[in-house]
């Protein structure tokens, strides 16, 4: 709106309707980076905790899940991984991104455990399959079918923010930073070809420490 003010009164000075352009020196509002949806730690304990059994849907949900939030994957990179993408001993997955770009992300204890678990009745069943995480049918999962089981076990943890994928891969970013690791590791993990993309995770993290010293500090 405020571009389209100065090119028209850049035109009426231009035809000489006016003798000067009076928006010369207006500067156009910053619009603040819409920064993502994410969950609290507290938050993500309690979405991972709710599945505690032990059929094949609930294993694999776990360690999707587990996966997800250990390595800030995007859902399209988690469900189309390959067994070979994972190595189990040296604890890392190699992930093809975005442009077919390549990258090595660092797994935890917790995420690998779930994983060694679903595996064992996973390669069981489906010993021919080469696909990681696998539908009831021996197929691919897919980012839909993902996404309403993840929707699913929000509603039983009493989450009520909106639910993604995505949110766990920005909480997985946010809570790497809150925690000190250094902004380009995050970039690196998260597959960002430029850092600027990574840095709205910044932002959030400041948003909740002005919140923690508004709460806490005597003048606040």
């Amino acid at each position: 709106m405020m571009e389209t003010l100065k090119q028209y009164h850049r035109f009426l000075a231009a035809e000489k309707i006016l003798s000067g352009d009076p928006t010369e020196h207006l500067i156009p509002p910053r619009i603040p980076a819409k920064l993502p949806g994410m969950l609290s730690i507290d938050e993500v304990d309690r979405l991972l905790s709710v599945i505690d059994g032990t059929a094949e849907r609930d294993l694999r949900n776990r360690a999707m899940m587990e996966l997800l939030y250990a390595t800030g994957l995007r859902v399209s990179e988690l469900v189309t991984l390959e067994l070979n993408n994972l190595d189990m001993k040296l604890g890392y997955v190699r992930v093809i991104g975005k442009g077919n770009k390549e990258r090595i992300v660092p797994v935890g204890k917790k995420a690998l455990l779930q994983v060694q678990q679903y595996l064992e009745l996973r390669l069981h069943k489906y010993p021919q399959e080469t696909g990681l995480f696998l539908s009831r049918l021996g197929k691919k999962m897919s980012r839909v079918a993902f996404w309403q089981q993840l929707k699913g076990y929000a509603r039983t943890a009493k989450i009520t923010k909106n639910m993604t994928p995505h949110v766990l891969r920005h909480s997985f970013a946010t809570h790497l930073l809150a925690g000190g690791a250094d902004l380009r590791f995050v970039q690196e993990m998260l597959g960002h070809s430029s850092i600027v993309t990574t840095q709205i995770y910044t932002h959030v993290d400041k948003d909740r420490l002005k919140e923690i010293h508004k709460k806490f500090h005597p003048r606040g």
